[in-house]
């Protein structure tokens, strides 16, 4: 770690990110595209956090897997023949071959390099001709399992196995989550590996961005819910692993679609003041909820580099919703509008990504409808700071 703008002058600047909303500065532009300070980020964020790698009804059955990779860590999820999910690499531990790919339905791992064998639990069980080997023992050369938590039908891990558990930290969200009973919502099979060219944090701020809705995407697109309808919690516990924000609407069971309205049922244990807004939850850095009256959209942001990540985006609906005889309809409609407003923000971010390598890219001044940004921070200067106490100790 010896990029030159790493020393406390640097972190100290941070703090003006996590004032009062009305006084905070974003970030500094090198926080969004330097090689080095991704490298540092790995250690302060990916290292020690939860990470959401699926949801359990991508593996609804025993011997169910599928793959996918965060931070440069190839990774397996499967529903093992007990019943449990677990999550491990996917590295073999003989010559680092995948011992996966893709995704279906096995009863063991076997490296298509040397046929080294693994179980569900990620036990070496077969390893040809190693008998002549001094001092090998298969017990040893099991896949690394990750720490694995379920919240809400999610699949979170953590690549620290000190790390506190998930749930307690998440119960700020439990008031604006309950009505909506994710655990036990359905949704067709997720969009997945969807590549972009900018970095996790400018997907993760537009996801968190109010201040833009009527701006970007004015119009039949999104004036049916007001940027200045916006509300920011204010007594969020400092060590929360999430965070909200609810957004008022114009009419009851506003919903993204070329309607506005509600198309699949809703969610039936909301109340009426929850049927006239919407809500947006963040649990960086991998998790953004986007909920309306009838849909809840998840997008998990994978980490690849400093200005490109991965996206598996999918939808989820109260139960029974998939077998309405209008769905199929109705899905095209709802995949309509979001492809719509999607690539109106795909677009921005591509040129954010582009603005922030420039010499001239601002520590840019907030809008009160950037409350959340100012939450994002607020979740993400302690754990850099806490990060660059630590190495300096270590030298």
């Amino acid at each position: 770690m010896s990029a030159f703008f790493l020393n406390d002058e640097f972190f100290d600047s941070l703090e003006s990110s996590v004032k009062e909303i009305e006084a905070a500065e974003t970030l500094p532009p090198l926080c969004y595209t330097s090689a080095e300070f991704y490298e540092f980020e790995k250690k302060a964020i990916f290292e020690h956090e939860w990470l959401c790698v699926g949801r359990v009804d991508w593996v609804p059955n025993p011997g169910d897997f599928y793959n996918t990779k965060i931070v440069d860590e190839p990774i397996v999820v499967v529903h093992d023949r007990d019943g449990e999910i677990r999550a491990m690499s996917s590295v073999c531990q003989h010559r680092a071959m995948l011992v996966s790919e893709g995704e279906g339905n096995t009863r063991t791992f076997t490296c298509p390099y040397h046929h080294w064998i693994y179980d569900l639990k990620g036990n070496l069980i077969n390893a040809p001709a190693m008998e002549k080997t001094c001092g090998f023992h298969k017990e040893e050369f099991g896949l690394p399992v990750f720490k694995l938590e379920i919240w809400q039908g999610f699949i979170f891990i953590n690549f620290d196995d000190n790390a506190s558990p998930l749930a307690p930290r998440l119960t700020a969200l439990d008031p604006i989550l309950a009505n909506y009973d994710i655990a036990n919502t359905e949704g067709p099979k997720p969009d997945r590996d969807i590549h972009y060219d900018f970095g996790w944090k400018v997907m993760f701020e537009n996801n968190n961005d109010g201040y833009h809705a009527n701006k970007l995407h004015h119009g039949e697109f999104h004036d049916y819910i007001p940027s200045e309808l916006a509300e920011f919690p204010d007594d969020l516990p400092e060590d929360t692993a999430g965070y909200y924000r609810t957004n008022g609407t114009l009419h009851k069971d506003a919903s993204f679609n070329p309607t506005q309205k509600a198309l699949m049922p809703v969610f039936p244990k909301l109340t009426d003041d929850e049927r006239n807004r919407m809500a947006f939850a963040n649990l960086p850095p991998t998790l953004s909820l986007v909920m309306t009256s009838d849909t809840v959209i998840y997008l998990i942001l994978r980490a690849e580099g400093p200005e490109s990540h991965n996206l598996d985006l999918g939808v989820l609906f109260s139960k029974g919703a998939m077998s309405e005889p209008d769905f199929d309809k109705n899905m095209e409609l709802v995949v309509e509008r979001a492809l719509e407003i999607n690539a109106q923000d795909v677009h921005v971010d591509e040129l954010v990504q582009i603005g922030l390598r420039s010499k001239y890219a601002p520590r840019g001044r907030y809008s009160w409808q950037e409350g959340a940004q100012r939450q994002f921070n607020t979740w993400l200067v302690p754990r850099y700071r806490a990060e660059w106490e630590k190495f300096k100790k270590a030298r």
